[in-house]
């Protein structure tokens, strides 16, 4: 259809998009904008009386605590323990479900062996399964790790499976043509296919981590952010509690920058087809 005919028809010519990206101190500042208001609205509100600091203690509060625990060592020690227990636990989580996933996904029978008992533990609520796991596993770092390997399994098999099955078959069978079987074909095409997926798989287990961590740490715990919270609890010292949530936030935050980062290497075309 030529020009003319498309103008008589109604349409509009087809123009080329030009993607512009937006310029990198911009989108730092548009990124930290909103969490900026939050602070500034607390401390507009404890400042100004508002806000009670028995509900909530104000930011220099909250920084005086930080500051009292990092002149005492207190802070990086917890914070790097809670950092290990919940990196040990995705870990051990994310590998199984990323096999089970696989497995279900790429094979039939591995679907009827797996999928239903990986939907029974989808369904079981990990919290409930604390006072099981301490009277198996104690109250040591096993039952931690393995509390928050089994809340990150479930969501990794779900969307490893979804993203399998979702592989394009014209694609596979492309490369079978062209000889590729076996591990090859799983590690060269079916894997990178599903790599949105199982990244966004990963991004969901991080973030069920951090609930599964701040639920473990609340029993026999002796170092880290969880055994922070409960002095905090007993002493009755909000800008400890504050403090806590802004660590658990901070651990969220970065791991979120590290799945941005693997998905930015290992999913470079992304950028230039997202409609933005």
């Amino acid at each position: 259809m030529s020009t003319l005919d498309v103008a008589t028809a109604g349409l509009a010519p087809p123009r080329a998009r030009v993607v512009r990206a937006r310029p990198r101190p911009l989108s730092l500042t548009l990124r930290a904008a909103l969490p900026a208001a939050l602070v500034v609205a607390w401390w507009a509100g404890t400042a100004s009386g508002a806000i009670s600091p028995r509900v909530i203690a104000g930011p220099g509060a909250v920084w005086s605590a930080f500051l009292e625990l990092a002149r005492n060592g207190q802070l990086v020690d917890f914070s790097l323990a809670s950092f290990g227990r919940a990196a040990a636990g995705v870990a051990l989580g994310v590998s199984a479900g990323l096999v089970l996933g696989l497995l279900s996904g790429l094979s039939a029978l591995g679907e009827e062996l797996v999928d239903s008992t990986m939907q029974i533990l989808r369904a079981v609520p990990f919290l409930a399964l604390v006072p099981l796991f301490i009277a198996w596993f104690g109250i040591d770092e096993l039952y931690k790790i393995l509390l928050i390997a089994v809340a990150t399994v479930a969501p990794m098999y779900a969307y490893t499976y979804l993203g399998v099955r979702n592989v394009d078959r014209k694609i596979v069978e492309a490369a079978r043509g062209f000889g590729l079987t076996g591990f090859r074909l799983v590690a060269e095409v079916i894997v990178p296919s599903a790599l949105p997926g199982i990244l966004m798989a990963l991004r969901v287990c991080l973030s069920i981590s951090i609930t599964a961590l701040i639920a473990a740490e609340q029993v026999g715990t002796q170092e880290g952010v969880g055994y922070l919270v409960t002095l905090a609890q007993e002493y009755n010292r909000t800008d400890y509690m504050v403090l806590c949530v802004v660590l658990y936030a901070l651990l969220g935050l970065v791991f979120d920058v590290l799945v941005r980062l693997a998905e930015r290497y290992a999913m470079p075309w992304r950028k230039q087809v997202a409609i933005r």
